[in-house]
This record gives structure tokens, sequence and C-alpha cells, in this order.
């Protein structure tokens, strides 16, 4: 860089500045009794107990920055963790950033990446306590974070019994569908709305957080992060029952219609497309679901999930150690 001019990547601006222009002007959350600028966040934890969750997201893999822009990307990272913690019933509190980037990134990536997750962070009432930064040969983010249970048990996935009904909270299938059209290369401007899906989760956080002023309690409970057949596969796994899902509870007319557009299968995408970070649940017989979750199913004897009583022929949802995955090594899902 010559003598006087302004840095334009990260390998010029260096990682101390780097790290004061990632967090100037921003506030604390109240449960951040210390954040960003010290050895350690100090993070208060109300009833004695942590819940927290990491997760990562590898350029490549995960996100394109020729689909996402990098706000897009960092609110996606805070989502899928904000989406974990508050499956356990948590409300989140915090979140600490592992960053990873080449030292020829550019410094206006990096100011994306930063307004997308503490934007993110801020929309929950929670902020960025703090983290790390390091040079590497691809754009990593890992996000860790923590949850406030305010008192209550958590609830997890081994609860479930039969007799219980099964309900969801939020779009299934509309994140797969966003990755079909920019796979495609053709059509984002007219499925803006599955493309959106895909680039930023909108987790369906209060149809969860509200639960206890309602006086409602699901038995068991799961974000849909790999797949809906994925993701209560662990319930049913957890809870030694069998999940039988509703066909016709299934369909989305306006998914229907992308799907015949791209000559695809919108009940695959609902069934193991995932990424939303809807929210599963089961519910005890006899108990209605609250408004805004819907009735896809029930709990019954045996072991795994089936869909109108017959074992499901095709994926099951995202396995990131499988090369084709449920998008391909080179198409991120």
């Amino acid at each position: 860089m010559s003598e006087g001019a302004e840095p334009r990547t990260v390998g010029e601006l260096g990682e101390f500045a780097l790290i004061d222009r990632i967090n100037a002007g921003r506030a604390d959350a109240p449960a951040v009794l210390l954040g960003p600028g010290d050895d350690a966040a100090l993070v208060a934890a109300p009833d004695g107990r942590f819940v927290v969750s990491t997760d990562m997201l590898v350029q490549g893999r995960h996100f394109r920055l020729d689909w996402s822009s990098p706000r897009d990307v960092g609110r996606k990272a805070i989502a899928q963790n904000a989406a974990d913690v508050v499956a356990m019933g948590a409300a989140p509190t915090a979140f600490t950033v592992a960053l990873g980037c080449p030292s020829d990134t550019p410094l206006a990536v990096i100011d994306g990446l930063a307004e997308g997750l503490w934007s993110a962070a801020t929309d929950l009432g929670a902020s960025v306590a703090g983290g790390d930064l390091v040079r590497s040969a691809d754009l990593v983010i890992s996000v860790t974070a923590f949850g406030d249970l305010c008192g209550r048990a958590p609830i997890t996935r081994s609860g479930a019994r039969e007799g219980d009904t099964v309900a969801v909270a939020g779009r299934l299938g509309w994140s797969a569908a966003g990755l079909a059209v920019l796979s495609a290369e053709a059509g984002a401007d007219r499925f803006a709305d599955a493309v959106a899906a895909h680039r930023v989760p909108r987790p369906p956080y209060a149809a969860v957080l509200d639960l206890p002023a309602a006086g409602a309690r699901p038995t068991a409970l799961t974000d849909v992060s790999d797949g809906l057949l994925a993701d209560l596969g662990h319930i049913a796994r957890a809870s030694g029952v069998r999940v039988d899902l509703d066909s016709a509870a299934l369909g989305d007319p306006a998914l229907e219609s992308i799907a015949a557009a791209l000559d695809a299968d919108a009940a695959q995408w609902i069934l193991a497309g995932g990424e939303e970070h809807a929210f599963a649940a089961t519910w005890p017989s006899g108990v209605r679901p609250p408004a805004g979750w819907l009735v896809i199913g029930r709990v019954c004897a045996g072991h795994g999930v089936t869909v109108d009583g017959v074992a499901h022929s095709g994926s099951l949802g995202w396995e990131s150690f499988d090369g084709a995955g449920s998008a391909g090594e080179s198409e991120p899902r």
C-alpha cells in the first residue's frame, strides 16, 4: 500500500485495527456485562445456566458471495445459531464470532459481514460479545450463541411420547427452492421470495419464545436445519418413538409452482431441504398447538420417521460429510 493511501484489504489494515473497525459504535446487550476489548467477555447467566450452541459457515460449502451479500452471510450465521438456542426454549443473549479470511479480503466484505452479524444479534436483543480473527485460506465464520432459560427447564428432543401431535412453525422447503433457483441460473427475479429465503433464514423465534406466556409447552422441540425428516428423526431416536407425517398437511401450492417451473419436486424440498430454521415440535395428546403452529403428523409406536405410514425413499436431508450432500460440495445449502 502506498504511503497515505486508504487501506482496502484486511492485510493492509491489520488485525487490531480491523477488530476496532468491526466493533466501532456497537452497543452491548444488557446480558453482556463486558463486551469486545478485553481478554474475554463477561456474560450474565441469570439463573446460573447457559444454553450454548456453536455452528460454522465455510465459503464455497455453505455460502457463495456471488449469490449472497456479506451482510446476508452475517445474518445467516447468527440465525442458524440463534435457532438452535431457541429450540431449547432459551432466549439468545450473546454471541461470540471467530472469523478466518485471506489477507487480501476486501474490507468491504468484512464491513458487510459485521453489519449482518450485529444487526441480526441486536434484532434479538443480544449482541456480539467478542471473538477471534485469523488468516485462513477461505472465508470461515464460526459463531457461538448463548441463551437464557429464564428459570425454565430446557425443551429437549427426548420428550416425545406415543399419541403426541407433531406441528411445525415456519415455512418449509423455501430455502431449498431458492438454492435450486440460484443453481439453475435463471428466474432469480421471478422467484425472489425463494432466493431471499435461501440467502437469509428468518426463523419464527416468537413461535417458541412466546410459549411460556401462553402457558404452552411442547414435549420435544428442534429447529429444522438439516431437513424435516432428518431433524424429526433426531426426536424419534432420542424419544424412542416413530414420527408419522401427513403429506396432505405439508403441501404448499406456491412452492409447487416454483418446482413445476424448474422441473423439480416440491415435496422433496419440504421433507429434506432444511435451512429455513423453522421449528418442529411434539405436543401432548389432547393439547391443541398454539396459533402459528401447523399440525403435520403424530407420534406413534416404533422408530424413525414415515410419511403417510411409509418410509421415505429419497434423501432425508443434509449430511456434512456426504460428498453429494443435499446440495453438493460446490453448491452451498
